[in-house]
């Protein structure tokens, strides 16, 4: 594997050049990447109807075609779901990527396309690993095998001719990847894309035990799991112990500071590094580039053209998009893409915040649709995530999961949050944790600082405890196992919170 290691790294090195050309030419790149989009949408159904053959530039195309959010795109994805062809794109469409549809109860199904697998995809995996050995030329992630749990796939039946599948974007991908990515990674295949979640767990714990894994790539909750299960079986007290070359983990979906001290204490290795992606159903978008920050690169050649709602727009019937050119630093953003994938200025609802404009970096700061703002507090995800990680550090607690929701006025009770968290290792004090969770909340978030003055509109945060197991528990009810779907964090509605305190009542 020496030999191999050594070969794939200087391929690797080869795609530093064009990420380069990008990062300096942000914007001729995008243009590019626009005009080519509509140059292959011009005949297809949705470019006919919005007249593509006439559209010249960015301006037109941002008056011709409005923002469509999902439900609004899919009496398009519908028909191709049921076989119909050059739709939203002109290639043929045989795999659909099932979201696990955070931004409403339903899921949602994503078309995948040759073009957004080879160009976005299979592109943006290539792109962290050149990435990641740019920055540690010494690397010997190659000497070993690369570990991810996939997701499953299943035959389309809405569709009479049989000709396509769905499911996670996970499984996709591993279906149809190149032979030399499948000889680097572990599990086997048949493995990696079993249906039955636990089953699988077990399964992978017991076969990729005695592998060299050298990296492990994954959504943390599921990896914490497959992760646990192994020591269990084997009986020991570290991954390292099983696995001694492991060297980082790539991970992405969820944030990851509020599982940061759990890994630690899996993986207790100051070598160990952890390394963040940006990639979702609809593409690949944003690879961190830099060992001293979790920053991420927008990949700007993906096939994926970028624009961006600001957050007053957020609400409107018809909100105004602005182009790459002009965001600002700091400012909190809705994400609309077009892909070779044919979604045309697509809100996906996911919302990030610049960091750096030259190059373009973002962290992403949480959903459109996942915030508490039932009191004009506006709390995003990335507040609760600075909060919660700060309350671990002070009470040396660990968590596992976590969400949380309103509690609503009524006649002889304030309003408040309702958090229900299950720690993997409980704080030192509760109070101390509460305290500290609401004490970060009011310094990140000046809209909630001012609702908890003197107690005016919201009373202290309300912290459950629950036992270990029950979220995973909830996602088994509500069949939503797997490294697709996640934990909704916050809601501005209580049915989650509800659902698993009834849970707990069981």
């Amino acid at each position: 594997m020496q030999f191999l290691n050594s070969i794939l790294t200087w391929v690797m090195k080869k795609r530093i050049h064009q990420i380069e050309l990008f990062m300096k030419y942000p914007h001729d790149v995008q243009d590019e990447v626009l005009t080519r989009l509509l140059g292959m949408g011009i005949y297809t159904e949705f470019g006919k109807k919005y007249s593509f053959d006439d559209i010249v530039n960015y301006e037109d195309f941002k008056r011709r075609v409005p923002i469509h959010t999902y439900e609004q795109l899919f009496p398009y994805i519908d028909r191709l779901m049921r076989g119909e062809q050059n739709i939203l794109w002109p290639s043929e469409v045989k795999w659909f990527a099932k979201s696990s549809g955070t931004t409403n109860a339903r899921s949602k199904f994503i078309p995948v396309t040759t073009e957004a697998l080879e160009e976005c995809h299979f592109k943006g995996g290539k792109d962290l690993l050149s990435i990641y050995v740019n920055n540690f030329p010494e690397t010997k992630i190659f000497d070993g095998k690369g570990l991810a749990i996939g997701g499953s796939y299943q035959v389309n039946e809405f569709d009479p001719t049989a000709n396509s599948h769905y499911g996670d974007v996970s499984a996709v991908i591993m279906q149809n990847l190149p032979p030399w990515a499948e000889f680097i990674r572990t599990p086997s295949l048949e493995l990696a894309l079993m249906e039955n979640w636990e089953e699988k767990i077990n399964l992978i714990s017991a076969r990729t035990a005695k592998e060299n894994v050298t990296n492990m790539a994954g959504v943390p909750t599921w990896t914490v799991l497959l992760i646990q299960r192994i020591l269990e079986l084997e009986k020991k007290n570290s991954i390292l112990e099983v696995w001694p070359n492991l060297e980082v983990f790539f991970h992405g979906a969820v944030a990851f500071k509020p599982y940061k001290n759990l890994f630690k204490s899996l993986i207790p290795s100051n070598q160990m590094r952890y390394w963040e992606t940006y990639n979702a159903s609809e593409g690949f978008f944003g690879i961190q580039d830099k060992k001293d920050s979790d920053e991420l690169l927008l990949m700007l050649d993906y096939g994926v053209f970028y624009e961006f709602i600001p957050i007053e727009e957020w609400d409107k019937e018809y909100p105004d998009a602005i182009s790459l050119a002009d965001v600002e630093l700091g400012k909190n953003y809705a994400v609309v893409i077009s892909t070779n994938a044919g979604l045309w200025r697509y809100n996906i609802g996911d919302t990030v915040k610049f960091t750096c404009l030259s190059p373009y970096r973002v962290k992403i700061s949480g959903r459109t649709k996942h915030f508490i703002n039932a009191f004009g507090e506006e709390v995003i995800i990335e507040n609760a995530d600075t909060a919660i990680s700060y309350a671990c550090e002070q009470t040396k607690a660990e968590i596992d999961n976590y969400t949380a929701a309103p509690i609503y006025l009524e006649k002889s009770k304030r309003g408040g949050h309702e958090w229900i968290i299950e720690f993997k290792k409980q704080p030192e004090s509760m109070a101390i944790f509460t305290d500290a969770l609401d004490q970060m909340l009011r310094k990140v978030n000046s809209d909630y600082d001012a609702k908890r003055t003197h107690n005016i509109a919201l009373a202290a945060p309300k912290i459950h405890c629950v036992a270990e197991g029950t979220f995973y528990n909830w996602m088994k009810k509500r069949g939503k196992l797997g490294g697709q779907n996640k934990v909704p964090r916050l809601s501005n509605s209580r049915e989650y919170v509800d659902e698993i305190l009834s849970l707990k009542e069981e």
